[in-house]
């Protein structure tokens, strides 16, 4: 969330960073019940303080045995406006913060401007395999291989549900427990086992509420939702809480599963591990120093991209442009491993900074060590990775004329050495 004061000194700003999301938004409305939210409480501290002079002066008629009922009556009319002002005053600031709510967060400079079309490859790792055979693409070899059952995941719960089983579901698994290994011995990450449920509160910290309600799966009887990323239950940790500067950076990473209804995107990529309702990733968060938040966004990026060099899948790393960068965040780098049987590149990781909208959001601040001043942390989350896509990439580039599919060698150890997997 934007600051309404910051908002209110660079309009211009957020205008431009609106324009340049080819948001539709216009800030006028927002300024105009601020100034109604302002002149309220203009007039209730003018009727709060003469209350009070009021207060001191029937406090000194009664001390002196001086006849205070003329003041006391007086009062009654002006208590009554407080508490009309006070229910107006709640009502100002409910409509100024809603409104608040709905403001994306002002994009990073370095940004191209345009649509996803405008993204820009900052980089790629490792070449595309070349194959003297027609390589087949996941859907097929889940079903030579018995390793992905498509059919009765639908049968179970719908259509773009997925259920490994055999070697499929060794993969999934092997794949968590790399990751997590990888982030915690290496990269110096804490492991975190979060809830998969969360309240109304934490989805809004993290920026998922109110704008995107549509694509998350609500229960029902409750006001609880399944988490879209485990982004949301460990970005909330630390919400209403101050850290000390001394504490700062945390890293933390997390495996959830994760649920996301993709209520707008019926019909685009839905064959297959491609776009499901339902699936597994290892997230990493951090929480920082705004000074810092740039330099560590680049580590976090090179955390992610060494999950896909360890696994030897070819990858390129984008820079996503303005229109297409996600409503939470100011700056994203998505990383993409390259399929070869469906000959695409697939989104695995989005590495984000989101700078202190979350942390505003959720009032997560940190005490500075020397002036012991509170400034809002800044807070960044990356894909480390996610799995479905990279499970594609790994059966589609690793497979064999046999049929089979080569196992890479850092996952061997959680196939007790095995190194592929077959019929």
């Amino acid at each position: 969330m934007l600051d309404i004061k910051f908002i209110r000194e660079n309009l211009d700003l957020v205008n431009e960073s609106l324009k340049k999301r080819n948001s539709k938004l216009k800030l006028d409305g927002l300024v105009q019940m601020d100034d109604i939210r302002r002149q309220i409480l203009l007039e209730l501290e003018d009727l709060r303080a003469r209350k009070n002079k009021a207060n001191e002066e029937i406090g000194k008629a009664i001390k002196e045995k001086k006849d205070a009922k003329h003041i006391i009556t007086g009062m009654k009319e002006v208590s009554d406006n407080i508490s009309n002002l006070e229910e107006k005053l709640k009502k100002a600031e409910d409509a100024v913060n809603l409104f608040l709510l709905g403001i994306p967060n002002i994009v990073h400079a370095s940004l191209p401007v345009g649509d996803a079309s405008k993204k820009e490859i900052v980089r790629s790792w490792g070449e595309l395999r070349k194959f003297n055979f027609k390589p087949l693409s996941h859907i097929e070899l889940s079903q030579q291989l018995d390793v992905i059952d498509f059919a009765r995941a639908t049968k179970i719960s719908g259509s773009n549900f997925v259920l490994f089983r055999g070697m499929g579901a060794r993969l999934e698994r092997a794949l968590i427990n790399f990751m997590l290994d990888l982030h915690t011995r290496k990269h110096g990450y804490t492991e975190i086992a979060p809830p998969f449920l969360v309240n109304r509160a934490s989805m809004t910290g993290t920026g998922q509420l109110p704008k995107l309600e549509e694509d998350m799966y609500k229960l029902k009887d409750d006001d609880l939702f399944l988490i879209p990323t485990a982004e949301v239950p460990v970005t909330n940790i630390y919400r209403d809480e101050i850290l000390e500067e001394d504490e700062l950076p945390k890293y933390l990473t997390a495996y959830s599963a994760c649920f996301r209804r993709e209520a707008g995107s019926y019909g685009k990529d839905t064959k297959g591990l491609i776009r499901v309702h339902q699936f597994d990733k290892v997230e990493m968060v951090k929480f920082v120093k705004p000074e810092n938040s740039y330099d560590e966004l680049e580590k976090l990026l090179a955390d992610a991209e060494e999950v896909l060099q360890l696994l030897g899948l070819a990858y390129r790393v984008a820079l996503l442009p303005t229109g297409d960068v996600s409503f939470a965040a100011s700056k994203c780098y998505d990383i993409e491993a390259y399929a070869a049987g469906t000959d695409q590149w697939l989104e695995v990781s989005s590495c984000s900074n989101f700078e202190a909208f979350q942390a505003r959001r959720a009032n997560i601040r940190f005490r500075r060590k020397d002036t012991k001043k509170m400034d809002f942390v800044h807070t960044l989350n990356g894909s480390g990775v996610a799995m479905a896509r990279t499970v594609v990439a790994i059966l589609e580039n690793y497979q064999q004329e046999d049929g089979s599919v080569i196992i890479p060698e850092v996952l061997r150890p959680y196939f007790n050495g095995q190194e592929r997997i077959t019929k």
